[in-house]
């Protein structure tokens, strides 16, 4: 009786404690391998976030001051860049939504293991993250001046791309480029929602006399709604923030928001805007702040038909 009590007292501290088998004990541990994670978000996410955020509220001098914000919300040309990042966002997104959801359809058609989907997975994998310099430079061998689909073209058909040679580095030639990445990313994003859908609900509804029709208006549009919304979404935040290959492909002007923030950073024209190019860096994070949690909300709905 002597030793149970003794043992229990000893167990009793060591909870008390926190000793090494306490509940305590074993919360922390299991965090521990979540470390390296939270550096990084806070060393490569909080920390810029926080810079910008105190620099877009900071005085040229010292002190606070809220005329860099109201530069971003007045000044006509910010507004015109914010105006066609949105465009160049929406319609890439609704794009890349369209022929990427197109592409994944045709993919989950075929067998699960078969060669083809893990070809076009793959493929998929490499492309969406295909961007930046590598992206413009392919771009401009192709479809530049003396690129060799311009050159084909007029070789071919006679059709004569360098009448306007000046697309390729605007707007037109923006969309076609963000197209490219954001059909690849649908296409990885997208495919599990199809993956979901289930040969038992298409064979209950036609067992009901439900046609083709009424099986995707009544069971899969539903279902697969929230998953291509929420894909769209997170494409659209993918255009708006993307900057690399905006930047190498266009060299004078800045037609969209990054643009506007390089400018403003590193021009040798007009000094002292660095602070208004972190207060349009802190519009940007709003704004993808507010479609990424859009999303979550879409993910959470779409969730419940993917468990």
């Amino acid at each position: 009786m002597t030793t149970d009590v003794a043992s229990g007292y000893r167990k009793g501290a060591g909870l008390a404690t926190g000793g090494a088998g306490s509940p305590r004990s074993q919360r922390t541990a299991k965090y521990l391998p979540m470390l390296p994670f939270f550096g990084y978000v806070a060393l490569f996410l909080l920390l810029p976030s926080g810079i910008v955020l105190i620099g877009a509220f900071q005085a040229e001098g010292a002190g606070l001051t809220l005329d860099n914000v109201r530069v971003v919300v007045t000044d006509p040309r910010y507004l015109q860049a914010f105006g066609r990042s949105i465009q160049l966002s929406v319609t890439t997104a609704l794009l890349g939504a369209v022929l990427g959801a197109m592409l994944a359809w045709a993919v989950s058609s075929g067998g699960p293991g078969g060669w083809l989907r893990q070809l076009v997975v793959a493929a998929s994998g490499v492309l969406a993250q295909f961007g930046g310099v590598m992206l413009a430079f392919a771009f401009l061998a192709a479809f530049g001046f003396n690129g060799l689909v311009t050159m084909a073209l007029n070789a071919t058909v006679g059709i004569d791309l360098n009448e306007n040679p000046t697309w390729i580095y605007g707007m037109t030639g923006l969309t076609l480029v963000y197209t490219v990445f954001q059909i690849p990313l649908m296409v990885i994003v997208f495919l599990p929602a199809l993956d979901g859908l289930r040969q038992e609900w298409y064979d209950a509804s036609a067992s009901l006399g439900g046609s083709s029709w009424s099986f995707w208006r009544n069971v899969g549009g539903p279902i697969l709604a929230p998953s291509f919304f929420g894909a769209v979404l997170l494409l659209f935040a993918n255009a708006f923030s993307a900057y690399a290959t905006a930047a190498a492909l266009v060299s004078q002007g800045a037609p969209i928001v990054p643009l506007q923030i390089r400018e403003a950073l590193t021009s040798e024209v007009v000094r002292g805007q660095e602070n208004v190019g972190k207060a349009l860096a802190l519009a940007m994070i709003v704004v993808v702040v507010v479609v990424m949690g859009l999303y979550a909300l879409v993910q959470r709905r779409a969730g419940r038909w993917l468990r």
